[in-house]
């Protein structure tokens, strides 16, 4: 394995009512970008299949196969016209709509215990990297209770592992014109493909330097 700081940067595949998910596009470029910064960073990449399924069994295994410090995770807000970065993941789960693969779950939890678990206070400090880019940014408090939150419950109970990542972060992006460009229906509160590729890599190096700084706090 790579003495390199490690990070891991995820996004979702289509589901119902979206056949084109923008997190695909945004953590390919986000895969590509050459940084000064990240010239020490061994950057690796995602996709999930929206299925509770594909959660359950890939989220462990990318975190085995890369053993990030850090994840960064996105994911598209259907009905949302700004950038949202999560701060808690809900102990929720919708019974009325099915997942990519026509699943249904049958109870409206994720597990017994708390309500809701925190990713912590460095959310702020992504928060304000992707303002600083130009992009409406705002911190929420209700990732939704289908894959979005999922993920990010199964993220959190990560980094309370040993081997697990030390930070975590989700953030929920608007939905795109298939080429990037504003969509017509609010066409001026709508983000394209660069600005939100602007605002990822933001939010990557600010991850980078939280990541760097739990490390060597570790050490």
């Amino acid at each position: 394995m790579s003495d390199k700081l490690r990070i891991l940067v995820t996004g979702f595949g289509p589901f119902p009512g979206a056949p084109y998910n923008p997190t695909q596009p945004l953590v390919a470029r986000l895969l590509r970008l050459r940084r000064p910064a990240l010239g020490d960073i061994d950057l690796s990449g995602h996709i999930f299949p929206v299925t509770y399924r594909a959660v359950d069994r890939q989220l462990p295994e990318v975190l085995t196969k890369h053993r990030p410090q850090a994840l960064l995770m996105f994911g598209l807000a259907s009905r949302t016209p700004y950038v949202r970065i999560e701060t808690r993941a809900r102990n929720a789960v919708t019974t009325l709509w099915p997942d990519a693969d026509h699943t249904r779950v049958r109870k409206g939890s994720i597990s017994g215990g708390a309500d809701a678990m925190t990713f912590g206070p460095h959310t702020a400090r992504l928060l304000r990297a992707a303002a600083g880019t130009g992009v409406d940014a705002r911190a929420s408090r209700d990732a939704g209770s289908y894959l979005c939150n999922y993920l990010s419950w199964r993220a959190i109970e990560a980094t309370c592992g040993d081997s697990g990542p030390r930070l975590a972060a989700f953030v929920h992006v608007p939905p795109l014109a298939r080429d990037g460009a504003r969509q017509r229906k609010g066409a001026a509160h709508r983000v394209t493909l660069e600005e939100l590729v602007d605002a990822g890599e933001a939010m990557l190096l600010e991850m980078v330097r939280l990541a760097r700084r739990a490390a060597l706090a570790n050490d």
